[in-house]
């Protein structure tokens, strides 16, 4: 009875003993842990913070783009820190590593097409075919843009509907910026049947173009012959304006063109036809039938 109870103290000392090295050894490990994880969160901190004034100061780098990079700085340090951790326990960060990369792989597969419009996102936003305020067309979409995100682009359109395109449909199809260039060109045709009236008739479209002050001298505005028809001479004015000014001026110089040709008109007037983005107009009997062309917004 005496040796049980000599075993039993025995072993109970045996397993206290260990159990204070185990104590010791992990209060160790736990306050290490501890340390990493307080220095790691502000090591990430303060790296995400540099990486995002670093950005800041590079021409062309949007801010959503700045951020963007400056989120994954830091989650990529804090998962570094997360595993560095683990290892003070004596995990095998192999197996975890390994772990995530097929988690990665498969989330990847997963969200193929968002990672996608993620990827055209960053490079329409390093790019930069178009900025906010500006009107763009594509084969698909059309409008003023109102924001670019990693995922999608805003738009509104000429009759004020909210439209939402997908990055990866905006990078994989050529863009027309009407807003980009400062100053843009238009033309017009008209049809004269007279051969005598020839030069009276471009000395007026000159003039009329001269005349407007919206209309830039340089590049200089051209009057000359486009073409010969069966019945009439097709005479072309071609006239450079500000983006700003374009839609406005396009405008006018149609009713410009035909009040002055009609005050002048013979038993076969001039046909006018505004001819936009090298687009040719269909006309008729004599009355502006232009192709309307698309609209400019800054």
């Amino acid at each position: 009875m005496q040796q049980q109870a000599a075993d039993v103290l025995l072993a109970t000392q045996t397993a206290l003993s260990q159990a204070s090295a185990l104590a010791v050894q992990y209060s160790f490990s736990v306050l290490g842990a501890v340390i990493l994880l307080v220095l790691g969160w502000a090591l990430a901190g303060f790296a995400s913070r540099w990486a995002y004034e670093g950005l800041s100061r590079v021409h062309g780098i949007d801010e959503t783009l700045a951020r963007f990079f400056t989120n994954v700085l830091r989650y990529a340090l804090l998962i570094l820190v997360f595993i560095t951790v683990l290892g003070q326990f004596g995990v095998q960060t192999a197996s975890i590593i390994a772990a995530l990369g097929a988690a990665g792989l498969a989330i990847g597969l997963a969200l193929q097409g968002t990672l996608q419009n993620i990827a055209a996102g960053i490079m329409l936003l390093i790019l930069r075919p178009f900025r906010v305020g500006e009107y763009i067309e594509t084969s698909s979409v059309a409008g003023t843009v109102r924001e670019i995100g990693l995922f999608a682009t805003e738009l509104r359109t000429t009759d004020g509907l909210y439209r939402l395109a997908p990055n990866s449909t905006l990078w994989n199809t050529p863009i027309t910026n009407f807003s980009r260039e400062a100053t843009r060109q238009n033309e017009l045709k008209i049809k004269v049947a007279d051969e005598d009236d020839l030069d009276q008739a471009m000395e007026r479209l000159m003039g009329l173009a001269k005349a407007d002050s919206r209309v830039l001298t340089s590049p200089a505005p051209s009057v000359f012959i486009d073409s010969l028809d069966d019945n009439a001479i097709v005479v072309t004015l071609r006239y450079w304006a500000k983006t700003g000014d374009w839609w406005v001026v396009s405008r006018d110089m149609v009713k410009r063109v035909k009040l002055a040709f009609d005050e002048k008109a013979t038993d076969k007037p001039a046909v006018v036809a505004d001819v936009s983005d090298a687009a040719p107009a269909n006309t008729s009997n004599g009355r502006v039938t232009a192709k309307r062309p698309a609209p400019t917004r800054q």
